[in-house]
């Protein structure tokens, strides 16, 4: 019988990495970064602080799910404080809001995938023979990528400066000597040990490797001769073995043997291999890394818009502090509830003016706390470029972002509720600019009333002094209203049944009316309940 010696190696198991690769001509520039050396940042290891209390975690979690392999969780972690770099991202987002563009982005990837899945088992061979013809596969997936994405990039209109910007970098490099000479040896390499025909001779346990002579394909033969015999579907009787993630040392031998047999293509594959042990070029494998930030992140987005939910590309300033949002929601709470198949309420907020803070107060579980997650998730979202939750946003862009959320007591730290409280909020206090935005979680809710408005209201003082912008969550009313800095939101309740929370956070002073109400409800002491009770 025959083979063909150059047949496509089969699927590789996935995973694996190419080695770091010399200069392949013009360098693609970063599409995340607009300047060189910001394009070698890669953020932060650790997530920050605040990610915890505004459930950011789970959100770059869900986002980076489906894409393990380009490790995405840094870029979630380092926030812009540029305002053109976010415009860079913000350029990008749109088009790839393209589905074209989309499309060419996937294939492009899908090619690298193969690439270093091919690489990955070429590392792994223990035959010498077997390890550069993965090699070889591996350079065929990289040049079609390349030269297949140079190709579709020019015929998708672009404007984002930093997908033009690569296109042009894209195109020079799949134009420039070294990348032809590569994509030309590869293709020729290829075809010549895809030419290659021979013959095996098995005669007990003993296998010859023979010049292909023009001998009969047998296996073509058998099938036509038994053809006429067949009677449709049949049970199958043919043991199936496991595959192998590569060759065992029969086929090793064989191949060796046709290597022999065919010195100059074998020779010309080893010469590649040492030629182009290093091919890809690491602008080109950072671009597959980079554009995955984009491709996640819309992703993730039109899964949420799938279920009616809007996302928008933000206004931002670095010095206006008049900000707004429609429409707004959690997306860590959204992305729960669109997989349970549940409805997610959306409120808005504005500041205006010299209004800075939002008090938000109201009944327990009516979506305060949600409120304030919302307000620091966009805006932290904002300064990655990214989309935010909301039909229209005009946000602010802070140096840092801090948050207060109720913690459990820690035996370790030898404090109290209160005394920890205090030392967090001063903690915050000292480090926040008149730039900051701070989140204020229900603060001081282990001590007396009295205190806690004492409490609530110097704190609320210094934030409102130091003229930043934020949300402050409390259980008290005596807090809402503390100068023309401050505004009052309040989470609203059915007005028919005030024992039932709608999760709409309302501007409109506090007056406790609706929470008395609902807590009485609940715990039967209405007028209703208690004329009931005295009749029975």
């Amino acid at each position: 019988m025959t083979e063909r010696a150059g047949a496509r190696p089969a699927p590789a198991p996935p995973r694996g990495s190419a080695e770091p690769a010399v200069d392949a001509g013009p360098r693609p520039r970063s599409i995340l970064f607009p300047d060189a050396d910001d394009a070698l940042r890669d953020g932060m290891r650790e997530e920050p602080e605040f990610f915890h209390d505004l459930e950011l975690g789970p959100v770059v979690e869900a986002i980076t799910a489906r894409r393990q392999e380009y490790d995405l969780e840094p870029l979630f972690h380092a926030r812009l404080g540029d305002l053109d770099a976010i415009a860079y991202r913000q350029e990008a987002m749109r088009d790839l809001e393209d589905p074209t563009l989309r499309l060419s982005v996937a294939s492009f990837a899908e090619r690298m995938r193969t690439m270093r899945e091919r690489l990955a088992v070429a590392g792994k061979s223990r035959y010498e023979l077997e390890k550069q013809r993965w090699h070889l596969a591996a350079a065929e997936a990289y040049t079609e990528a390349v030269e297949r994405l140079a190709h579709e990039l020019t015929e998708i209109g672009l404007s984002s400066r930093a997908l033009r910007g690569f296109r042009d970098d894209l195109s020079a490099c799949a134009r420039s000597d070294s990348f032809r000479t590569l994509a030309d040896e590869t293709r020729s390499v290829v075809a010549a040990l895809e030419a290659i025909r021979y013959g095996i001779l098995i005669r007990g346990a003993r296998v010859t490797v023979l010049p292909y002579g023009g001998e009969i394909d047998y296996s073509a033969a058998v099938e036509e001769t038994f053809h006429k015999f067949r009677q449709g579907v049949v049970k199958d009787y043919r043991r199936q073995f496991k595959d192998a993630s590569g060759m065992n040392h029969v086929e090793a031998e064989v191949v060796y043997r046709v290597a022999l047999l065919n010195p100059d293509t074998f020779g010309a594959l080893a010469r590649f291999c040492e030629r182009h042990a290093d091919f890809v070029d690491p602008a080109i494998a950072s671009f597959d890394r980079e554009v995955q930030f984009y491709a996640a992140t819309l992703e993730f987005v039109d899964r949420l818009r799938g279920a009616g939910l809007s996302f928008c590309i933000p206004e931002l300033s670095d010095r206006r502090k008049d900000v707004f949002a429609r429409g707004a929601f959690d997306v860590a709470l959204a992305d729960k509830r669109v997989r349970e198949g549940a409805t997610v309420v959306t409120n808005d907020f504005l500041l205006q003016g010299d209004e800075r803070i939002l008090v938000v107060t109201g009944p327990n579980q009516g979506g305060k706390t949600t409120f304030a997650r919302t307000f620091g998730q966009t805006h932290y979202l904002a300064s990655l470029g990214c989309p935010v939750p909301g039909t229209q946003a005009r946000l602010f862009l802070c140096d840092r972002l801090f948050t207060h959320f109720e913690r459990e007591e820690d035996i370790t730290n030898l404090r109290g509720k209160l005394e920890d409280d205090l030392v967090r909020i001063r903690g915050i206090l000292d480090q926040a600019t008149p730039d900051s935005v701070v989140i204020v979680n229900e603060i001081f809710s282990s001590t007396t009333l009295e205190d806690a408005v004492f409490l609530g209201r110097e704190v609320l003082a210094r934030l409102v002094g130091l003229d930043l912008l934020g949300v402050f969550v409390t259980f008290l009313d005596e807090l809402s209203a503390l100068g023309e800095k401050t505004v009052s939101m309040v989470a609203a309740v059915d007005t028919r049944d005030p024992a039932r929370r709608t999760f709409k956070v309302e501007r409109q002073p506090a007056d406790g009316l609706a929470y008395a109400l609902a807590i009485a409800e609940k715990h039967r002491v209405t007028y209703r309940w208690l004329t009931e009770r005295i009749r029975t």
